[in-house]
Parts: C-alpha cells; structure tokens; sequence
C-alpha cells in the first residue's frame, strides 16, 4: 500500500483499484523474488509507456533503499538475485514517501500560470487520473431493487405464473440516468495561461461522459468532435485548428446568446450542467452578460463558474462580468490549479443549491 502512495506522490495515475489488484497479485507470488513484484507493480500500476521511467524510479527508491549503492541492477536485469525482506524497505521508507507526497501536494496546489515546462507534464498526466463528474437525473421509468416501494406489476405477475399462489414481494427504485454536461471554455488572451490546462480537463471529461465542449471568445466555436481522439495531444492539435479565435478578444454575452439561441433552447442546455471557465473580463456591457446567464439558468439545472483569478489570497469578484453574473450561478469556485479542478468536478457532480447556496464560499 505504501508504494502504491509512493508512486501515486510521484505522479502515477494510481487508483485504489490498481492498488488492490496489486496486492492481490503479489499474494500469489514469492514476496523474496525482486523480479515478481516488479513485475506484479509494473503490470497493475502501468497502463502505458510514459509510466514506465517514473515507476521504475519510484521502485529503485522504494525497495532498494538501504541496500549497497555499489551494485543496483536494472528490474528486467536482475533475475531472481535480490531479495525483498522487511528491512529493505523499512529503512527511510517513511521520509521518502513523506518527501514526494509533500512536492506532489505542493504541485497541486500551485497555480498553472507559474509552473515549468516539467511541472506542466506532471500536471497533464494527473488530470487523467481526475474523477469523472457524474450527475444523475431521476427517470419516470423504475428499474428492480432488492428494497424500497412495491413494484405492483412485478409482484402480480409473478403471482400469475404461480397460479395465484402468494410469494414474494418485488420492490422498484426510481431509475437515474447520467445528466448531460456543457463545458464553456474562454480562449480568449487572457486565459491564454490557463486555456490548455482546461481543454486537457474538458478533453477528461468528454472522453467519459456525455459532454458537450465549446470555446468562447470573439465567437462560439463547437470542438466536441475534435477531442473525441483518444490521444489527448492530438485532441488538442484538431481543436486548435478548429478554434479560429485563440488568444483573441472576449465577448462573453454574445457568445453565451449564441449559445443560448443555437444550442441551448433547443435542448442542449435543458436540465444540464453547464461550466463556463473564464476570468470574467467582459469587453461589453456586463448587464448582457447577466441577461444571458439568467436565460441559461432557467434552461440548465446548475451553473458553474470556474475562475482562475479566485484562488488567489484576497480575490474579491469584483470584475464587471464576474458581478453581473454572479446573481445567476450555483457555484463560483477557483480554476488555477489541480487542487482547484478536482473541486471543479466535484460541484459538477453535486446537486442543485438553494437561494443561500447561489454565491459559495471560494476555494482559496
């Protein structure tokens, strides 16, 4: 479990599953044997190349830790020569998972805009292993449940195929299906810092649910096709070539009323969870754009607004866009870092708020 941790602190997307089967797996083999719990983490942990070098590091680190420095072979090397006992990875194990669980959760709470070149590919392969956001609507139809009310046509007809003799009871539960989720991402020049990081998000969730993704700036541009690709860096090249406003203008309350008009009243937006990642920097008049987010509230079942500038220490929503739509909105919550995205999903996933819960508390 604890080299599970240690591989999760230095950036692997390991779940608890992967960890389970991974324990699961070494409980079949010899514990002595080097090669076979080498061979058992990299086959639960690793699910593609670039995982490769970190897990190897990771493993020299974790079970090689107090042994001679003089000789360390390579895990595909070493056969059955090493092996594992207590001593060998209880000496300093502790201090190194405390180490990169202290640099990764600094990671995570460092804004986008200030991290390097390695940063970044370290935050681009965590957004991967972010949850999905799943809200859920309640159907008109039920399906069986083993408890809850009577499922009447269930129940008599089982009774027919008996004869009329009495028998069990059959219970239903009201059937939930997944609610459709509208990601608004601004492209605009001043999100330009904060723009790939959140179409490598988008890309996340629309690969895992029914998603709808668009870009705004000086127009509404619909790239749900493009970051259908698998690979997300190539889902980012076909959006790219898509978007013909990057690092542009911002005109959010004609791109919202595009929206609105073109997709959202015609059902896209109905009973949906709607996302709009921007800064707030309206060029227009900030009344339009509170105008437009009151018609797209009374269509979608949530609104959230996702701002970078609100993870800062102080921030006040004091923007002209950010204050005229501020009435309108569920959830107003930090878009800077990956701490900030997980929060992000979790409102996405979260059930429709009353009067008092219209402005939350931001995630500084």
């Amino acid at each position: 479990m604890g080299f599970g941790n240690a591989l999760r602190a230095a950036g692997l997307p390991v779940t608890t599953d992967r960890t389970r089967s991974f324990v699961a797996a070494i409980a079949h083999l010899d514990l002595g044997r080097r090669s076979d719990v080498y061979w058992a983490g990299r086959a639960t942990f690793c699910t593609r190349a670039a995982d490769l070098p970190g897990y190897d590091r990771v493993f020299t680190a974790w079970f090689e830790r107090g042994q001679s420095r003089t000789a360390q072979p390579h895990p595909e090397q070493s056969g059955h020569q090493a092996a594992v006992g207590p001593g060998d990875i209880e000496d300093g194990a502790t201090s190194l998972v405390s180490t990169l669980a202290s640099s990764a959760e600094q990671l995570r709470h460092r804004d986008v805009a200030e991290l390097s070149a390695a940063e970044r590919a370290w935050l681009n392969q965590a957004i991967q292993a972010l949850p999905l956001p799943r809200p859920l609507r309640r159907t008109r139809r039920t399906e069986p449940y083993h408890h809850g009310r009577v499922d009447r046509v269930r129940t008599l007809r089982a009774e027919l195929r008996r004869a009329g003799e009495p028998g069990p009871l059959h219970h239903a539960r009201v059937r939930r299906r997944p609610r459709r989720l509208v990601l608004l991402i601004d492209v605009s020049g001043s999100m330009r810092p904060y723009a790939d990081t959140l179409l490598r998000l988008a890309h996340r969730v629309a690969r895992g649910t029914e998603a709808e993704v668009f870009t705004l700036g000086t127009r509404l541009t619909r790239i749900t096709a493009a970051l259908t690709h698998p690979d997300v860096d190539t889902a980012l090249l076909r959006a790219g070539e898509t978007i013909p406003d990057w690092s542009g203008g911002t005109r959010l309350a004609d791109t919202l009323g595009a929206f609105i008009s073109r997709w959202g009243r015609r059902g896209l937006a109905r009973g949906a969870v709607v996302l709009i990642a921007s800064d707030g920097w309206e060029r227009g008049d900030p009344h339009l754009l509170g105008e437009q987010l009151s018609r797209l509230a009374r269509l979608a079942y949530r609104v959230v607004w996702s701002n970078p500038h609100a993870g800062r220490a102080g921030y006040q929503p004091v923007q002209g866009g950010i204050v005229a739509a501020l009435p309108h909105l569920d959830a107003l919550v930090a878009g800077h870092s990956l701490a900030a995205f997980e929060q992000v999903l979790l409102e996405l996933s979260a059930g429709r708020g009353g009067a008092a819960q219209k402005v939350r508390e931001i995630d500084a």
